[in-house]
């Protein structure tokens, strides 16, 4: 049992010696512009011991995110009060205001909105009542509704943060039950 404990740690040491040796380079190189090569002599480990954990660099940064942003989700969904969701996800996104914006200047913002929309699917099935809405509504709502969240989101946090976290909040809110408004009006017609 202590082989396998000790080769779990190496393979855990391993990825964050990887994960801290890409995050340092695109401090200064955008992701299309590093090689594996450069990641793995920045963290001192083998080509080998970055294919054992990772098939590209950009699962090297899920590795990072996906845990960060699911776990920020979760603890909204799970644990702040249904009329302080959107604040706390506003709050989250104001926190990360210069990952965001790193990851959008070194070109991987795709993996962060992939991460989101996910996280966003799960909140909305969460947090809503799906009872009288059909599965395509339901489907082609969420992602409507998770892919406009982001565009404000990072359009707010990308402009500067001009406009108070508040307003933000309200008219995410206010598209949330225009939108839901539409889609109950359309069984009626």
């Amino acid at each position: 049992m202590a082989a396998t404990d000790h080769s779990q740690q190496i393979k855990q040491d391993s990825q964050e010696y990887l994960i801290t040796a890409l995050l340092q380079l695109l401090q200064t190189t955008n992701l299309n512009d590093i090689k594996v090569t450069q990641v793995v002599k920045k963290a001192g480990v083998s080509r080998m011991a970055f294919y054992r954990n990772f098939e590209t660099l950009e699962d090297v940064l899920i590795a990072y995110f996906k845990p960060k942003v699911d776990a920020e989700f979760k603890l909204v969904i799970n644990r702040v009060p249904q009329n302080e969701k959107m604040t706390a996800l506003g709050e989250f996104f104001s926190e990360i205001s210069n990952t965001m914006a790193l990851a959008v200047k070194r070109n991987y913002e795709f993996i962060i909105q992939n991460i989101f929309n996910e996280n966003m699917t799960n909140f909305y099935d969460v947090v809503l009542n799906w009872n009288d809405f059909s599965p395509i509504q339901r489907k082609y709502w969420t992602r409507f509704m998770s892919a406009g969240v982001y565009a404000i989101w990072r359009e707010w946090l990308v402009g500067g943060q001009k406009e108070s976290l508040n307003d933000i909040h309200t008219l995410i809110a206010d598209f949330q039950t225009a939108t839901l408004k539409a889609l109950e009006n359309e069984k009626h017609r």
